[in-house]
């Protein structure tokens, strides 16, 4: 299936549980097919939250998530999704798990077998067919849930983190076979990712969500030309779009900060009630404050 155009209208999303947390505001996003977008904020924005709405398993409070014109109403076989863990099954090799998905999908067995058998060989990894996960390494591992969820030929990969848990050198390796992943597959994917020089290198967008509730602060385009090769992340062009990227999650962050603080520089509490709980609190001085406090305890 090529890749699939996706647009994102109005989605917002609040958990309720132990406390009430504020997740997405009203994203709006139009992601071409084919299109590379990584999506970059800070820890508890949203990012890893929207790609589950994208993906159908997490339904929103409000707005619509729509592939190529389909509203995404569930898990969607259209939409592959890898984790920052490989989540293989212990017990089934390589092969088996790359072909689980198709196991679901009522698959004839030798559709399967040379499906199985295509992806392994696109990613690297048809001599490890019979092996079980225990005995891979780590990205190996990952490599395996990447042919995965290309098992059903999805027009959007998404990727949350997936090679985070890797060392620096062989991140980037892995970010490469991402690319040639991507060239020859066609598919649309949206990524998470903390690191902005990967989101750079990886990217024809990048997304920059504000902190929770997430909101998107700034969309930046990266033109530099592909194929793309490991050397770019050491050029100019990529050190300063990063340095753009930067600059958007600094401002965005410290906005956050800025309006934190006017919150609590007026002590809640109507006005007659105010001078008897905070009298011994200097003018400005918020000394009640205590930042670790949860927020639903009074």
């Amino acid at each position: 299936m090529p890749g699939a155009g996706i647009r994102i209208d109005g989605v917002s999303l609040t958990f309720h549980g132990t406390r009430t947390v504020h997740a997405l505001d009203a994203i709006d996003l139009d992601i071409r097919p084919r299109e590379v977008v990584a999506l970059i904020g800070p820890n508890g924005c949203g990012k890893s939250t929207l790609l589950r709405v994208i993906g159908g398993l997490i339904a929103p409070d409000s707005g619509t998530v729509v592939l190529d014109g389909n509203p995404v109403t569930g898990p969607d076989p259209r939409v592959g999704l890898v984790f920052q863990e490989p989540r293989l099954l212990a017990w089934r090799s390589a092969e088996r798990n790359v072909r689980f998905p198709m196991d679901l999908a009522g698959w004839p067995e030798d559709r399967q077998a040379a499906r199985a058998e295509d992806l392994l060989g696109l990613v690297g990894l048809r001599e490890f067919a019979k092996a079980k996960p225990s005995t891979l390494s780590g990205g190996t591992r990952q490599r395996v849930s990447i042919a995965r969820a290309l098992a059903l030929e999805p027009g959007v990969l998404l990727l949350d983190e997936p090679f985070s848990a890797l060392d620096a050198l062989t991140r980037e390796r892995f970010n490469a076979e991402l690319l040639r992943l991507w060239e020859r597959t066609g598919t649309t994917i949206v990524l998470v990712t903390h690191s902005i020089p990967e989101a750079v290198f990886l990217a024809d967008r990048v997304v920059v969500l504000s902190p929770r509730p997430g909101r998107v602060v700034a969309e930046v385009p990266v033109d530099l030309p592909r194929p793309r090769r490991v050397t770019d992340l050491d050029s100019a062009f990529v050190t300063s779009v990063a340095a753009d990227v930067r600059r958007h999650l600094v401002d965005t962050t410290d906005d956050a900060i800025a309006m934190a603080e006017a919150r609590i520089a007026v002590p809640p509490g109507t006005p007659p009630d105010a001078p008897r709980r905070h009298a011994d609190t200097e003018p400005g001085t918020p000394a009640w404050f205590d930042p670790f406090r949860p927020e639903d305890e009074p």
